[in-house]
Protein backbone atom coordinates (compact mmCIF):
# COMPACT_ATOMS: atom_id res chain seq x y z
CA UNK A 1 0.00 0.00 0.00
CA UNK A 2 1.48 3.30 -1.46
CA UNK A 3 1.64 5.98 1.85
CA UNK A 4 1.57 9.94 1.27
CA UNK A 5 2.46 12.61 4.37
CA UNK A 6 0.58 15.78 4.56
CA UNK A 7 2.71 19.00 5.59
CA UNK A 8 0.30 21.74 5.72
CA UNK A 9 1.41 25.64 6.39
CA UNK A 10 -0.76 28.36 7.33
CA UNK A 11 -4.34 28.76 8.02
CA UNK A 12 -7.48 26.62 8.62
CA UNK A 13 -8.54 26.80 4.82
CA UNK A 14 -5.56 25.22 4.09
CA UNK A 15 -6.04 22.40 6.68
CA UNK A 16 -8.91 21.97 5.13
CA UNK A 17 -7.88 22.11 1.10
CA UNK A 18 -4.92 19.28 2.40
CA UNK A 19 -7.99 17.09 3.16
CA UNK A 20 -9.48 17.66 0.07
CA UNK A 21 -6.22 16.70 -1.67
CA UNK A 22 -5.31 13.90 0.38
CA UNK A 23 -9.23 12.57 -0.66
CA UNK A 24 -8.27 12.72 -4.08
CA UNK A 25 -4.61 10.95 -3.17
CA UNK A 26 -6.38 8.30 -1.47
CA UNK A 27 -9.02 7.56 -4.36
CA UNK A 28 -5.79 7.11 -6.17
CA UNK A 29 -4.42 4.27 -3.64
CA UNK A 30 -2.66 6.59 -1.16
CA UNK A 31 -2.99 5.91 2.41
CA UNK A 32 -2.24 8.67 4.80
CA UNK A 33 1.61 8.32 6.38
CA UNK A 34 2.33 9.11 9.70
CA UNK A 35 5.63 10.17 9.02
CA UNK A 36 7.70 11.33 5.95
CA UNK A 37 9.78 8.40 6.90
CA UNK A 38 7.46 5.89 5.32
CA UNK A 39 5.79 7.88 2.55
CA UNK A 40 5.91 7.21 -1.38
CA UNK A 41 4.99 10.88 -1.58
CA UNK A 42 4.94 13.92 0.16
CA UNK A 43 1.93 16.94 -0.13
CA UNK A 44 3.33 20.44 0.90
CA UNK A 45 0.34 22.70 0.83
CA UNK A 46 2.06 26.20 0.93
CA UNK A 47 1.26 29.62 2.79
CA UNK A 48 2.55 33.20 1.55
CA UNK A 49 0.39 35.84 3.54
CA UNK A 50 3.63 36.13 5.62
CA UNK A 51 7.14 36.12 4.44
CA UNK A 52 8.22 33.94 7.22
CA UNK A 53 5.49 31.44 6.74
CA UNK A 54 6.37 31.12 2.70
CA UNK A 55 10.30 30.99 3.71
CA UNK A 56 9.25 28.08 5.87
CA UNK A 57 7.53 25.90 3.48
CA UNK A 58 10.17 26.69 1.29
CA UNK A 59 12.88 25.68 3.57
CA UNK A 60 11.02 22.18 4.48
CA UNK A 61 10.71 21.43 0.37
CA UNK A 62 14.34 21.96 -0.41
CA UNK A 63 15.02 19.67 2.69
CA UNK A 64 12.62 16.99 0.75
CA UNK A 65 15.62 16.50 -1.87
CA UNK A 66 17.71 14.63 -0.37
CA UNK A 67 14.58 12.36 1.20
CA UNK A 68 13.47 12.03 -2.79
CA UNK A 69 17.31 10.63 -4.14
CA UNK A 70 18.34 8.15 -0.21
CA UNK A 71 15.24 6.28 -2.04
CA UNK A 72 16.36 3.75 -4.19
CA UNK A 73 14.03 0.79 -4.31
CA UNK A 74 10.85 3.24 -5.52
CA UNK A 75 9.74 6.42 -6.81
CA UNK A 76 9.05 8.99 -4.76
CA UNK A 77 6.63 11.36 -5.17
CA UNK A 78 6.50 15.76 -3.96
CA UNK A 79 3.49 17.79 -4.51
CA UNK A 80 3.86 21.26 -3.56
CA UNK A 81 0.11 23.34 -3.23
CA UNK A 82 -1.43 26.39 -2.25
CA UNK A 83 -0.92 29.81 -2.28
CA UNK A 84 3.26 30.06 -2.24
CA UNK A 85 3.08 27.82 -5.20
CA UNK A 86 0.45 30.13 -6.71
CA UNK A 87 2.24 33.03 -6.17
CA UNK A 88 5.70 31.42 -7.20
CA UNK A 89 4.47 29.07 -9.79
CA UNK A 90 7.23 27.91 -12.41
CA UNK A 91 10.16 30.06 -10.44
CA UNK A 92 8.84 26.91 -8.20
CA UNK A 93 10.10 24.09 -9.85
CA UNK A 94 13.17 25.88 -11.54
CA UNK A 95 14.44 26.28 -7.49
CA UNK A 96 13.29 22.99 -6.98
CA UNK A 97 13.82 20.87 -9.33
CA UNK A 98 12.69 17.94 -7.26
CA UNK A 99 9.12 18.68 -7.05
CA UNK A 100 6.89 16.71 -9.73
CA UNK A 101 3.58 18.44 -9.37
CA UNK A 102 2.61 21.77 -8.42
CA UNK A 103 -1.13 22.91 -7.55
CA UNK A 104 -1.62 26.62 -6.79
CA UNK A 105 -4.33 27.72 -4.37
CA UNK A 106 -6.55 28.52 -7.56
CA UNK A 107 -6.27 25.14 -8.89
CA UNK A 108 -7.33 22.85 -5.64
CA UNK A 109 -10.49 22.53 -7.17
CA UNK A 110 -8.75 20.85 -10.20
CA UNK A 111 -6.45 18.91 -8.32
CA UNK A 112 -8.18 15.50 -9.00
CA UNK A 113 -7.41 16.01 -12.70
CA UNK A 114 -3.76 17.44 -11.87
CA UNK A 115 -2.59 14.00 -10.81
CA UNK A 116 -4.75 12.12 -13.52
CA UNK A 117 -2.91 14.37 -15.92
CA UNK A 118 0.54 13.25 -13.95
CA UNK A 119 -0.18 9.80 -14.13
CA UNK A 120 -1.51 9.26 -10.81
CA UNK A 121 -4.96 7.62 -12.07
CA UNK A 122 -8.13 7.04 -9.68
CA UNK A 123 -8.77 3.37 -9.01
CA UNK A 124 -11.45 3.75 -6.68
CA UNK A 125 -13.13 5.68 -4.17
CA UNK A 126 -11.30 6.88 -1.01
CA UNK A 127 -11.82 4.63 1.37
CA UNK A 128 -14.54 5.81 4.31
CA UNK A 129 -13.07 7.26 7.27
CA UNK A 130 -14.20 8.35 10.33
CA UNK A 131 -14.80 12.50 10.47
CA UNK A 132 -12.93 14.31 13.40
CA UNK A 133 -15.13 15.76 16.04
CA UNK A 134 -14.08 19.69 14.64
CA UNK A 135 -14.37 19.19 10.82
CA UNK A 136 -14.12 22.00 8.55
CA UNK A 137 -16.53 22.81 5.47
CA UNK A 138 -15.00 25.24 2.85
CA UNK A 139 -18.16 27.41 1.81
CA UNK A 140 -16.17 29.92 -0.66
CA UNK A 141 -12.95 30.33 -1.94
CA UNK A 142 -11.34 33.59 -3.04
CA UNK A 143 -11.87 36.91 -1.82
CA UNK A 144 -13.47 40.22 -3.66
CA UNK A 145 -11.87 42.83 -1.22
CA UNK A 146 -8.98 44.95 -1.51
CA UNK A 147 -7.07 45.17 1.64
CA UNK A 148 -3.72 46.99 1.37
CA UNK A 149 -1.58 44.61 3.06
CA UNK A 150 -3.12 41.48 1.43
CA UNK A 151 -1.84 38.79 -1.59
CA UNK A 152 -4.73 36.07 -0.75
CA UNK A 153 -6.74 37.87 -3.86
CA UNK A 154 -4.04 37.41 -6.24
CA UNK A 155 -3.22 34.06 -5.10
CA UNK A 156 -6.72 32.33 -4.31
CA UNK A 157 -8.62 35.00 -6.82
CA UNK A 158 -12.28 36.45 -6.25
CA UNK A 159 -14.77 35.22 -4.55
CA UNK A 160 -16.24 31.99 -5.71
CA UNK A 161 -19.16 30.66 -3.30
CA UNK A 162 -20.24 26.94 -3.33
CA UNK A 163 -24.03 25.94 -3.65
CA UNK A 164 -25.45 25.32 -0.22
CA UNK A 165 -26.77 22.27 -0.99
CA UNK A 166 -23.57 20.83 -1.35
CA UNK A 167 -22.52 22.50 1.47
CA UNK A 168 -25.43 20.91 3.31
CA UNK A 169 -24.41 17.32 1.78
CA UNK A 170 -21.15 17.68 2.65
CA UNK A 171 -21.30 19.09 6.22
CA UNK A 172 -24.32 16.38 6.86
CA UNK A 173 -21.98 13.35 5.26
CA UNK A 174 -19.27 14.82 8.00
CA UNK A 175 -22.04 14.78 11.03
CA UNK A 176 -23.13 11.31 10.30
CA UNK A 177 -19.56 9.99 10.05
CA UNK A 178 -18.75 11.62 13.48
CA UNK A 179 -18.47 15.15 13.61
CA UNK A 180 -20.00 16.61 16.67
CA UNK A 181 -19.02 20.96 15.45
CA UNK A 182 -18.45 21.98 11.82
CA UNK A 183 -16.33 24.48 11.12
CA UNK A 184 -17.57 27.02 8.00
CA UNK A 185 -14.17 28.35 6.43
CA UNK A 186 -13.67 30.96 3.79
CA UNK A 187 -11.73 33.88 3.27
CA UNK A 188 -14.46 36.73 4.16
CA UNK A 189 -16.95 33.72 5.04
CA UNK A 190 -19.99 36.04 5.50
CA UNK A 191 -19.71 37.03 2.59
CA UNK A 192 -21.40 34.58 1.17
CA UNK A 193 -23.79 34.91 -1.05
CA UNK A 194 -25.78 32.51 -3.71
CA UNK A 195 -29.03 32.33 -5.53
CA UNK A 196 -30.45 29.46 -3.95
CA UNK A 197 -29.67 31.10 -0.18
CA UNK A 198 -29.97 34.92 0.63
CA UNK A 199 -27.27 35.27 2.48
CA UNK A 200 -24.84 34.06 5.28
CA UNK A 201 -27.32 33.84 7.76
CA UNK A 202 -29.58 31.58 5.94
CA UNK A 203 -26.91 29.34 5.43
CA UNK A 204 -26.21 29.25 8.63
CA UNK A 205 -29.93 28.59 9.61
CA UNK A 206 -30.01 25.79 6.95
CA UNK A 207 -27.36 23.83 8.33
CA UNK A 208 -28.54 24.21 11.64
CA UNK A 209 -31.04 21.75 10.68
CA UNK A 210 -28.23 19.18 10.62
CA UNK A 211 -29.55 15.80 12.49
CA UNK A 212 -26.47 15.20 14.63
CA UNK A 213 -24.54 18.14 14.92
CA UNK A 214 -23.79 19.57 17.97
CA UNK A 215 -22.38 23.09 17.30
CA UNK A 216 -21.79 25.36 14.66
CA UNK A 217 -18.87 27.72 13.78
CA UNK A 218 -17.28 29.87 11.49
CA UNK A 219 -14.37 31.74 10.50
CA UNK A 220 -12.89 34.14 9.34
CA UNK A 221 -15.38 36.93 8.72
CA UNK A 222 -14.94 40.50 7.94
CA UNK A 223 -16.63 43.22 10.03
CA UNK A 224 -17.71 44.66 6.60
CA UNK A 225 -20.25 41.52 6.33
CA UNK A 226 -22.07 41.39 9.46
CA UNK A 227 -25.20 41.99 9.24
CA UNK A 228 -28.15 42.44 11.12
CA UNK A 229 -29.57 39.14 9.95
CA UNK A 230 -26.09 37.51 11.54
CA UNK A 231 -26.51 39.09 14.50
CA UNK A 232 -29.89 37.61 15.40
CA UNK A 233 -28.63 34.20 14.22
CA UNK A 234 -26.73 34.32 17.52
CA UNK A 235 -29.89 34.40 19.63
CA UNK A 236 -32.12 32.25 16.97
CA UNK A 237 -29.96 29.61 16.48
CA UNK A 238 -28.98 27.32 20.15
CA UNK A 239 -26.28 25.66 17.87
CA UNK A 240 -24.18 28.28 16.73
CA UNK A 241 -21.33 28.78 18.82
CA UNK A 242 -20.74 32.03 21.12
CA UNK A 243 -18.36 33.02 19.66
CA UNK A 244 -16.57 35.02 16.81
CA UNK A 245 -13.23 35.81 15.39
CA UNK A 246 -13.82 38.98 13.60
CA UNK A 247 -9.65 40.11 12.54
CA UNK A 248 -10.00 44.18 12.75
CA UNK A 249 -6.36 44.45 12.15
CA UNK A 250 -6.05 47.67 14.05
CA UNK A 251 -7.47 50.12 16.15
CA UNK A 252 -6.45 53.76 15.03
CA UNK A 253 -8.88 54.82 12.29
CA UNK A 254 -6.35 56.29 10.35
CA UNK A 255 -4.25 53.02 9.49
CA UNK A 256 -7.78 51.03 8.97
CA UNK A 257 -7.81 53.49 5.97
CA UNK A 258 -4.15 53.17 4.91
CA UNK A 259 -5.31 49.59 4.97
CA UNK A 260 -8.48 49.75 3.17
CA UNK A 261 -9.94 48.09 5.62
CA UNK A 262 -13.92 49.81 5.01
CA UNK A 263 -14.75 49.91 8.15
CA UNK A 264 -14.10 52.62 11.35
CA UNK A 265 -13.01 51.72 15.22
CA UNK A 266 -16.65 53.13 16.08
CA UNK A 267 -18.05 50.58 13.77
CA UNK A 268 -16.27 47.55 14.61
CA UNK A 269 -17.30 48.76 18.85
CA UNK A 270 -20.94 49.17 17.51
CA UNK A 271 -20.68 45.34 16.25
CA UNK A 272 -19.57 44.27 19.50
CA UNK A 273 -22.14 45.84 21.71
CA UNK A 274 -24.94 44.57 19.00
CA UNK A 275 -23.65 40.88 19.49
CA UNK A 276 -23.64 41.15 23.56
CA UNK A 277 -26.68 42.73 23.56
CA UNK A 278 -28.33 39.31 22.21
CA UNK A 279 -25.76 37.47 23.71
CA UNK A 280 -24.46 39.00 26.64
CA UNK A 281 -21.00 36.42 27.20
CA UNK A 282 -20.31 36.00 23.48
CA UNK A 283 -16.32 35.60 23.63
CA UNK A 284 -14.67 37.90 20.42
CA UNK A 285 -11.42 36.73 19.60
CA UNK A 286 -8.88 38.92 16.71
CA UNK A 287 -6.76 39.40 14.32
CA UNK A 288 -3.74 42.51 14.74
CA UNK A 289 -1.31 43.55 12.45
CA UNK A 290 1.45 46.05 14.36
CA UNK A 291 3.53 48.29 12.47
CA UNK A 292 2.12 48.73 9.37
CA UNK A 293 4.13 51.20 7.11
CA UNK A 294 3.76 54.45 9.15
CA UNK A 295 1.74 53.36 12.51
CA UNK A 296 2.73 56.12 15.03
CA UNK A 297 2.90 55.59 18.71
CA UNK A 298 -0.70 57.33 19.03
CA UNK A 299 -1.95 54.90 16.00
CA UNK A 300 -0.72 51.92 18.24
CA UNK A 301 -2.28 53.41 21.25
CA UNK A 302 -5.75 53.03 19.67
CA UNK A 303 -4.64 49.36 19.26
CA UNK A 304 -4.38 49.04 22.62
CA UNK A 305 -7.14 50.42 24.06
CA UNK A 306 -9.65 48.45 21.26
CA UNK A 307 -8.47 45.36 23.42
CA UNK A 308 -9.67 46.60 26.61
CA UNK A 309 -13.23 48.53 24.91
CA UNK A 310 -13.90 45.48 23.03
CA UNK A 311 -13.48 42.63 25.06
CA UNK A 312 -11.35 40.66 23.66
CA UNK A 313 -10.88 36.93 24.46
CA UNK A 314 -7.83 36.22 22.32
CA UNK A 315 -6.10 37.68 19.19
CA UNK A 316 -3.47 36.70 16.77
CA UNK A 317 -0.84 39.30 16.65
CA UNK A 318 1.53 39.58 14.00
CA UNK A 319 4.15 41.74 13.06
CA UNK A 320 4.01 43.63 9.30
CA UNK A 321 5.20 41.44 6.84
CA UNK A 322 5.27 43.34 3.03
CA UNK A 323 4.33 41.01 0.68
CA UNK A 324 5.17 41.44 -3.04
CA UNK A 325 2.50 42.77 -5.05
CA UNK A 326 0.22 44.46 -2.51
CA UNK A 327 -0.30 48.08 -2.32
CA UNK A 328 1.17 48.88 1.17
CA UNK A 329 4.40 46.77 -0.50
CA UNK A 330 5.36 50.45 -2.08
CA UNK A 331 4.30 52.23 1.07
CA UNK A 332 7.14 54.14 2.95
CA UNK A 333 7.37 54.70 6.09
CA UNK A 334 7.90 51.32 7.66
CA UNK A 335 9.08 50.50 11.65
CA UNK A 336 12.21 49.34 12.23
CA UNK A 337 12.28 45.26 13.34
CA UNK A 338 12.96 46.39 17.08
CA UNK A 339 10.16 48.84 17.13
CA UNK A 340 7.81 46.42 16.06
CA UNK A 341 9.25 43.57 18.31
CA UNK A 342 8.02 46.54 20.84
CA UNK A 343 5.18 47.11 20.01
CA UNK A 344 4.02 43.30 20.04
CA UNK A 345 4.83 42.48 23.02
CA UNK A 346 3.12 45.17 24.59
CA UNK A 347 0.13 44.06 22.37
CA UNK A 348 0.46 40.83 23.51
CA UNK A 349 0.44 41.08 27.29
CA UNK A 350 -2.71 43.21 26.83
CA UNK A 351 -4.32 40.20 24.66
CA UNK A 352 -3.58 38.26 27.43
CA UNK A 353 -4.33 40.31 30.33
CA UNK A 354 -7.95 41.26 28.48
CA UNK A 355 -8.07 37.02 28.27
CA UNK A 356 -7.88 36.41 31.72
CA UNK A 357 -10.79 39.05 32.55
CA UNK A 358 -13.03 37.07 30.08
CA UNK A 359 -11.97 33.59 31.77
CA UNK A 360 -12.46 34.68 34.91
CA UNK A 361 -15.96 35.64 34.36
CA UNK A 362 -16.72 31.73 34.16
CA UNK A 363 -15.89 31.25 37.34
CA UNK A 364 -18.34 29.12 39.44
CA UNK A 365 -20.50 28.85 36.12
CA UNK A 366 -21.57 26.12 34.33
CA UNK A 367 -21.00 25.55 30.77
CA UNK A 368 -21.40 22.96 27.63
CA UNK A 369 -18.30 21.34 26.72
CA UNK A 370 -17.34 19.55 24.05
CA UNK A 371 -14.85 16.70 25.01
CA UNK A 372 -12.24 16.81 21.76
CA UNK A 373 -9.66 14.20 23.59
CA UNK A 374 -9.11 12.32 26.75
CA UNK A 375 -8.53 15.24 28.94
CA UNK A 376 -9.99 18.60 27.41
CA UNK A 377 -12.18 20.19 25.27
CA UNK A 378 -13.81 23.66 24.47
CA UNK A 379 -16.71 25.67 25.59
CA UNK A 380 -19.19 27.27 22.98
CA UNK A 381 -17.32 30.64 23.73
CA UNK A 382 -13.76 28.59 22.35
CA UNK A 383 -12.25 28.53 25.68
CA UNK A 384 -10.14 25.28 26.47
CA UNK A 385 -11.83 23.46 29.64
CA UNK A 386 -9.50 20.86 31.55
CA UNK A 387 -12.08 18.01 32.34
CA UNK A 388 -11.74 14.83 34.24
CA UNK A 389 -14.69 11.56 33.82
CA UNK A 390 -15.54 12.31 29.97
CA UNK A 391 -14.67 11.12 26.46
CA UNK A 392 -13.69 12.39 23.39
CA UNK A 393 -17.41 13.61 21.49
CA UNK A 394 -19.03 14.00 24.77
CA UNK A 395 -20.96 17.19 24.09
CA UNK A 396 -21.67 17.60 28.67
CA UNK A 397 -22.18 20.30 31.02
CA UNK A 398 -19.36 21.40 33.76
CA UNK A 399 -18.75 23.42 36.28
CA UNK A 400 -16.19 25.81 36.40
CA UNK A 401 -14.04 25.67 39.32
CA UNK A 402 -10.95 27.27 38.57
CA UNK A 403 -8.65 29.21 35.96
CA UNK A 404 -5.32 27.83 35.46
CA UNK A 405 -3.21 29.32 32.85
CA UNK A 406 -5.37 29.67 29.27
CA UNK A 407 -8.00 26.87 30.63
CA UNK A 408 -10.75 26.63 32.35
CA UNK A 409 -10.34 23.73 34.98
CA UNK A 410 -14.19 22.31 35.69
CA UNK A 411 -15.88 19.20 36.82
CA UNK A 412 -18.82 17.19 35.59
CA UNK A 413 -22.23 19.11 36.26
CA UNK A 414 -24.13 17.28 38.40
CA UNK A 415 -27.28 15.96 36.89
CA UNK A 416 -30.82 18.56 37.79
CA UNK A 417 -33.59 16.40 37.64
Amino acid sequence: MKKVFVQTFGCQMNEADSEEMLSALMARGYMPAASLREADAVLINTCTVRDHAEHRALSYIGRLAKWKSNCKTRNRIVIVAGCAAQRLGRKLTQQFPHVDIVAGAKLISSFPELLDNAGLKRDGDAPGATAPLCAYVTIMRGCNCDCAYCIVPSVRGPAVFRDPQEIYDEAAAKTAAGAKEIILLGQTVNSYRHPDCKDFAALLALLHGIPGLARLRFMSPHPLFVTPGLVEAYASLPKLAHHIHLPVQSGSDRILTLMKRGYTRAKFLQIAQALRRVVPAIAISTDFIVGFPTETGADFEQSLSLVDEAGISAAYCFKYSPRQGTQSCAMEGELSRQEMEGRLGRLLERTRASARRQMEAFAGRTVEVLMENQRSGRTSENFWVGLQGAAPGDFIKAKVTAIKDRTLEAVIAPEVN
